[in-house]
């Protein structure tokens, strides 16, 4: 799963252990030797699509990491957004014609400036219960007209074991939450459809799914009337 130059499982743990920032601090300048970096058949998806359907514009990708979204959209006016310094340290050097923000997803420091906003392979940082938040959220980044663009999935068969690792692996999060400080926030199964749907038709937006490969879900939903 790892490259031979990724990080050492002692890294692994000291990230395990930390808060969400702090944990992506410390895997910074390894994170695109790891799994955890979106893969590259995500991106190629997703900026196909972009490309021959999206008009040119401002582009603003939430939680950016190190830079890959920003880096394969190769958008002219394109804005990173994420908790974590050492990941825009990282992301300065690899997409540099982009502007980068350090800043809570839910609570971002733009008002209708974007005719795009987009997030890959991290709506598991988002808990169920700010869900609602996070799509007002990215509603008021958006002009109106606006497109957030992500990749989702739908919720496995009770009987796949897609289904009960991702349980057991939520398992394990919510103890380790429940016994240790500060918490780190990563889980599966979050954001599915149809409820991210209905999250994002009540804040306003049309919500519409362009392709499915493999249970991932391209979702187009753009940005009208009021939140």
């Amino acid at each position: 799963m790892f490259h031979p130059d990724g990080p050492t499982l002692w890294e692994l743990a000291r990230q395990a252990l930390s808060s969400t920032e702090h944990g992506y601090d410390c895997l910074a300048p390894k994170f695109d030797l790891t799994p955890f970096r979106t893969p590259d058949e995500i991106l190629n998806w997703a900026r196909a699509y972009i490309h021959e359907h999206l008009e040119p514009g401002r582009l603003l990708d939430l939680c950016s990491g190190t830079g890959a979204v920003l880096e394969a959209l190769d958008y002219e006016h394109a804005t990173g957004l994420d908790t974590s310094r050492g990941m825009i340290d990282v992301a300065r050097q690899r997409a540099r014609s982009a502007t980068y923000v350090r800043a809570d997803v839910l609570r971002p420091p733009f008002d209708a400036a974007f005719d795009l906003v987009t997030c890959f392979s991290a709506l598991g940082h988002i808990l169920p219960v700010d869900e609602g938040r996070f799509v007002r959220a990215v509603k008021i980044c958006l002009r109106p007209g606006g497109h957030f663009v992500f990749v989702t999935s739908r919720m496995p068969p009770l009987v796949s074991s897609a289904y009960w690792l991702s349980r057991g692996f939520n398992a394990v999060m919510h103890v380790r939450n429940a016994v240790w400080s500060p918490p780190f926030v990563m889980y599966y199964l979050t954001f599915l459809l149809p409820d991210a749907t209905q999250f994002l038709e009540n804040a306003g937006f049309e919500v519409r799914v362009v392709d499915e490969r493999d249970r991932l879900v391209l979702v187009d939903a753009t940005a009208y009337g009021t939140s």
